[in-house]
């Protein structure tokens, strides 16, 4: 009987933690869009933030290509870290990177 109060209690306990903040505000939202590109810059309440360029390279050409730089950051509300990926994304693909990203070798 004692574990099952023990048990009822744990669960009262878990149940009560706070969650994560499922309605985050809009703190900054920024965008601009040109023939050449694009640029945006967004954050909210909760932490989360995500800025992005892109440019188009070498325009004229019979290869034109969209160039992307950005990054993103984010809280992990259960180990409490605040994590962080920049990345490029081009002819050559999606490549990010981040201090929690292993490192491909070549």
């Amino acid at each position: 009987m004692k574990f099952l109060i023990v048990f009822a209690a744990l669960c009262a306990i878990a149940l009560a933690a706070p969650a994560p903040d499922e309605h985050a505000e809009i703190l900054k939202l920024e965008s601009d869009v040109e023939p050449e590109g694009y640029s945006f810059a967004a954050e909210t309440s909760d932490g989360t933030s995500r800025h992005e360029e892109g440019k188009v390279k070498d325009v004229g050409s019979e290869h034109p290509a969209l160039v992307v730089h950005g990054s993103y950051t984010w809280k992990d509300h259960v180990d409490g870290k605040v994590y962080t990926v920049s990345y490029v994304a081009d002819e050559h693909g999606f490549q990010p990177t981040g201090d929690h990203i292993p490192v491909v070798p070549h």
